[in-house]
């Protein structure tokens, strides 16, 4: 059950903000999920192989036309755009989509990210009223870029 929305708001850049955020929790040992769309996926499994050169982060990125190899079912990082069919227990989900993603409740913590955007900024405003209107306790972070 979802206990916290952490909404960050006002990043320069979206997946270089997620880069962040995904690898401060990787290192704090919490398994997660990355949703949004596939192409905004596809870009952020880029940014996970050449971010930083220095650090390596575990992911897997699930697709729906194939399935997950048991040996990957443990992989702490997972990118999908469906994260109620993720396999395995995850306490983290990271939306960096235009919609509220689907199985949100599913998790203990969602990380909402908007970056200064117009368009991301008026998909960010309807989910947030969203999340109010389902009674959920939101956090409200400001991005110093």
């Amino acid at each position: 059950m979802i206990k916290e929305v952490a909404f960050h708001h006002g990043a320069a850049d979206k997946l270089a903000y997620a880069f962040r955020l995904v690898r401060k929790a990787y290192r704090a040992g919490v398994a997660m999920v990355v949703t949004a769309d596939a192409d905004t996926l596809r870009q952020f499994d880029r940014y996970l192989w050449v971010f930083d050169a220095q650090e390596f982060l575990p992911h897997y990125f699930a697709t729906q036309d194939k399935a997950c190899p048991n040996h990957l079912l443990d992989t702490p990082i997972w990118l999908t755009c469906q994260p109620k069919q993720v396999l395995g227990k995850r306490q983290t989900l990271i939306n960096l989509g235009i919609d509220i993603p689907t199985g949100f409740e599913d998790y203990d913590r969602l990380f909402d990210i908007v970056c200064n955007d117009e368009h991301d900024r008026e998909a960010g405003r309807l989910r947030w009223q969203q999340y109010k209107t389902l009674g959920l306790n939101i956090q409200a972070h400001h991005i110093q870029n």
